[in-house]
Order: structure tokens, then sequence, then C-alpha cells
């Protein structure tokens, strides 16, 4: 039972792996087939009421692709035509995303105020013009600069910061960051917006690198410097952030994991380790020497990040006590 009418097959490939109950009828299932198929031995797996895929795409889906499945299915099952927006734009544009971003899928359709939460959507209702609309594949979104927008205004000032950032890297322009922005000059939450764009570094790689530029900025010890480049003729290395004689690392532990496990190494992690040390040593050693301070997750977030603040400027301070400013 694994084969699909071809009409079926070609639905599948544009949209996302999904059909609907209708389209599966309309291909020529019988409705006892499309139950039987959905069923919990059957080899289609619901993804929302009404839209289906097939199950093992679901079951070999990450956390992100099955978010972006839900999303494509929300848009399949709306009774009025909707965008993918905030969270759910930001899936299907490429940017990062937290684990809360994802607890609910966002869709905007034109007019003035208001929205509900149903069925783990959450239906936004609010003006939007063809400037803040961009196509992914075939499948209208709202854009990066206006996504950049949602998110800062709906969450914190954390979420603004990796939004925008990731909205700089991903090819939105400042320019386009702040006309979003005015154009929702007087609604909720637009202050966030605006004190996030003041900041936003599209240098930033990751949602850790923009929280621990934050702590940086947090910690008043001048302008910090995403990318450092460091160089003596033969070797080269990029450090996440500078601020005077303080060079500053983010660990993800991606850096550190296999690939099997969700991770980017492509070697043991004791190696990864001893290999990271040796680079840092060398960074440490350019240029008349460098101080160097490194996060992990758990230092960025939330109140920690206070405490992260405070110790990068004790750090900070003694870099340029011993290294000269």
């Amino acid at each position: 039972m694994t084969n699909l009418p071809p009409t079926l097959a070609a639905l599948r490939t544009r949209q996302c792996g999904l059909f609907t109950r209708r389209q599966a009828v309309d291909a020529g299932c019988t409705e006892r087939e499309v139950k039987t198929r959905t069923g919990a031995r059957g080899d289609w797996a619901t993804v929302r009421r009404g839209v289906y895929t097939l199950r093992t795409t679901w079951d070999h889906g990450t956390p992100r692709t099955r978010y972006v499945m839900r999303v494509h299915a929300a848009v399949l099952a709306a009774r009025t035509p909707v965008l993918p927006s905030h969270a759910s734009a930001a899936a299907l544009l490429g940017m990062p995303l937290r684990p809360r971003w994802t607890e609910l899928v966002h869709v905007t359709r034109p007019g003035v105020g208001g929205g509900r939460v149903e069925g783990g959507v959450s239906h936004h209702v609010a003006a939007y013009d063809e400037r803040d609309v961009t196509l992914v594949g075939d499948v209208p979104v709202l854009g990066l600069a206006r996504t950049a927008a949602d998110i800062g205004r709906e969450l914190s000032l954390e979420d603004a910061v990796i939004a925008a950032d990731a909205a700089l890297r991903l090819g939105s322009t400042r320019e386009e960051l702040w006309a979003a922005t005015e154009r929702m000059w007087s609604w909720a939450g637009i202050t966030t917006v605006r004190a996030a764009l003041e900041i936003a570094d599209g240098g930033a790689e990751n949602p850790g690198e923009s929280l621990l530029r934050l702590a940086a900025l947090e910690a008043d010890i001048g302008p910090v410097e995403t990318q450092f480049h460091l160089t003596d003729g033969h070797r080269n290395a990029y450090t996440d952030l500078r601020a005077g004689r303080l060079l500053m690392e983010f660990d993800g532990e991606v850096k550190y994991l296999g690939r099997d496990a969700g991770g980017v190494a492509d070697r043991p992690a004791h190696e990864v380790v001893i290999e990271e040390k040796k680079r840092e040593d060398w960074c440490r050693s350019q240029d008349g020497g460098y101080g160097m301070f490194r996060a992990v997750w758990s230092e960025v977030l939330g109140r920690r990040r206070s405490d992260t603040a405070r110790r990068v400027r004790a750090a900070y301070v003694q870099a340029e006590r011993l290294y000269g400013g």
C-alpha cells in the first residue's frame, strides 16, 4: 500500500510531501482506503486533521522538517488564504529556530488587529503589503524583514536580536528591516524591535553568538566586532567576537557531537576538544596577545546572561591590563 496514485504523487512533490483528504479522494482513493491508510498500522501519517504525508517521511523527519510540514499543513487546511508568518515564516526562510518558537504554527491574514489560537495554530490578523511578502518555492510567505519584526514584537529582546541577526545574515538589508519596522510604528512590541535593530549584526552565525554578543554589549566594554580575523601570514582563524584585547567564543554542543547525533564533528569528541584547545592557544598568541572568554548555552539565556555580562567585563579588564588597549 505504499504506492500513490500518480496525481497524488505529483501533489506531494509540490506540497512539501503533503496531500489532503479531498486530494486523495479526487486521485482515486476511497474513503475506506483513506481511513485504513491513516490508521495506526497504515502507511500515511496525519500531520493535521485532513492533511497527510507518508509515514516514512514523518518518521524520518527532524524536528525542523516536521515543523515545516506542520506549517504547510496549516496553510493547506486553512479555510481562507493565509501566509506563514512569525516563527513559521522563519522556518521556511531558513532562519534559526529556538525550541519555544515552534510550539505553535503561525499564519497571518490581512486585516486590522485581532487573532486567535486554534488547533495548534496562531491566527494573526494584521496589515501587510507586497513589500512584506516573498516566495519560498511557490509558497508566498512573509519575508525576512517582516518576520524578524513580527518575532521581536511577539517575544523578547533576545528573540528580536536573534531574528534580526539572522535576517541580515540571510540577505535582508538594514534599510529593509527599518522600513518594515516603520510600517508598524504604533504596533505593540515595536519598541523591542527597534532596540534589537540598533545592535543587530549579520556576522552572528547562530543564536548562541547573538546572545553572547548581547551579553558583551550589556557588559559595556565598547564596540563588539563579529567574526574577527586573525592571521600570522600562514594560518587564518575567525573568532566569534572581539572587544579590545578580549576574544569571545560561543561553544554550542554541535561542535563536539558526531553527525549521527545531530552535530557537525567528523571525529571523536576528545580529538575535537584537543584541536579546539590548540586553536585557542594560537588565537591568544597573535598580535601581542589576547584574552579568551568562552560561553555555553546555559550562560547566555535569561537571567544567567547578567552574570555572564559581569564575567565578560572582568575578563575584558584583565585582558586590557595584560595585553594593552
